[in-house]
């Protein structure tokens, strides 16, 4: 039982699918649109609008007029299971469990004299969205997930000359889950369902330090800290064959879950070759390594069945990852800027425990962009960036028997657009 539960209550935590967005594990990368174009290399080092409360807060001693930076990112994913068998046999495979999906963000940033700026940012670090059909041969690893992370920030950056600043923000982050899964204790009796949901809201923060090194040359490095989270919420059980056991055969119990998400450091370089064209190199190295068990644990559950939804415990052995990235941009005139990148991130994941929700693999990301000023105030940025995963085997199995195994290959188109205004 331990097997088929914790795959659903997994979801309050760690599976945050990889296939949702452009970021291993469960990131996020999409809290800037301009970065988006150039594949995010440069992300703690360009500072080019107020997304940089987020890419490194102590960008903002760049940014010289009151602004204000929002806009969406939009993801199209794809997924092909192949070689799929289950026991018991049966269900559907069909891929694309991901729904069209949305993740917004928006910043403000003020100015107050030549060394001092505050802001704010409200954005989106990690999330999920998973929707298998029905009849889904691995519907006792995983069916349905919903989950949100929203992080506001406010942030303040100190310039100690015009060559070194720092910024930090603390950050108010929510984190709210809805997931599903089918259960069956025995063949015969059939499927029942198991619903978990939990929320909670804690404290973490931003730090970054830029350096222009050169008149040319601009360094940044941006230390994103790890969270920790005690989601308190419910589990929901519907099965009919607890009825024989004297049990009412829909239960409800309070559960929690411990779960902390994992800190980052984010290096990149900013290199202005000439009037027209910029580079953009950067490296983020994340621990998921701190994600080595799941424990769940629910309340109120009668001792004939506390053995079966009492407590639940399951290894993750995640790994820390790196991610590297490169762009480059090009000014083609006052109004128009062109942009371009490619990404290489590493997947926590392995080939042990990976589940159908987080069914992942290294990747590589090919990012196209542009920004357009029609006024001196006013800026439109837009982006596309192709991903195309590794394939990857899932291989999952309980002690009731019951097994799905499969190989999932994964890729998605994502679209960006956003605005700056300056007032």
């Amino acid at each position: 039982m331990k097997k088929v539960m914790l795959k659903t209550t997994l979801s309050l935590a760690v599976t945050l699918a990889s296939t949702q967005i452009f970021a291993a594990g469960f990131a996020i990368n999409e809290q800037s649109i301009s970065g988006m174009g150039t594949g995010f290399a440069g992300r703690s080092s360009s500072a080019d609008d107020a997304s940089t409360i987020f890419g490194n807060p102590a960008g903002m001693s760049r940014i010289k007029r009151e602004q204000v930076t929002g806009g969406a990112a939009m993801l199209d994913a794809h997924t092909d299971i192949s070689r799929a068998s289950s026991s018991p046999n049966g269900g559907t495979n069909h891929g694309d469990m991901v729904p069209f999906i949305a993740v917004p963000m928006g910043y403000y940033v003020k100015p107050i004299d030549d060394k001092w700026a505050v802001g704010v940012g409200v954005y989106a670090p990690f999330g999920l969205v998973t929707d298998y059909e029905s009849n889904f041969g691995g519907r006792y690893f995983g069916s349905k997930s919903d989950v949100k992370v929203v992080t506001l920030q406010p942030t303040v950056s100190y310039a100690f000359n015009d060559k070194v600043s720092i910024g930090f923000g603390p950050t108010i982050n929510r984190i709210d889950g809805k997931l599903e899964s089918n259960l069956s204790i025995t063949q015969a009796a059939g499927d029942g369902e198991v619903k978990i949901k939990g929320d909670d809201t804690a404290l973490g923060y931003n730090i970054g330090v830029l350096v222009q090194a050169t008149d040319s040359t601009r360094m940044g490095l941006t230390y994103h800290s790890k969270v920790k989270y005690k989601l308190e919420g419910n589990t929901k059980v519907n099965y009919n064959v607890l009825g024989l056991i004297g049990q009412n055969p829909s239960q409800k119990y309070d559960a929690s879950l411990d779960l902390t998400t994992p800190e980052s450091v984010d290096f990149s370089v900013t290199h202005q070759l000439d009037d027209q064209w910029t580079l953009y190199a950067g490296s983020t190295w994340t621990r998921w390594s701190r994600l080595k068990e799941i424990t769940v644990e629910n309340s109120g559950v009668p001792g004939v069945l506390n053995g079966q939804f009492g407590s639940i415990t399951e290894e993750q052995n995640w790994h820390d990852t790196w991610a590297h990235a490169i762009g480059a941009s090009y000014q083609l005139n006052k109004q128009w800027v062109l942009r371009t990148g490619l990404s290489f991130d590493q997947s926590p994941t392995n080939n042990v425990d990976r589940s159908p929700r987080i069914p992942t693999g290294d990747r590589k990301i090919f990012s196209l962009g542009a920004g357009w000023s029609p006024t001196d105030d006013l800026t439109i940025d837009v982006a596309y960036s192709y991903l195309r995963e590794e394939a990857v085997k899932v291989n999952n199995s309980n002690d009731r028997g019951q097994s799905y195994n499969a190989k999932y290959q994964n890729w998605a188109n994502g679209f960006g657009v956003g605005a700056t205004y300056r007032f």
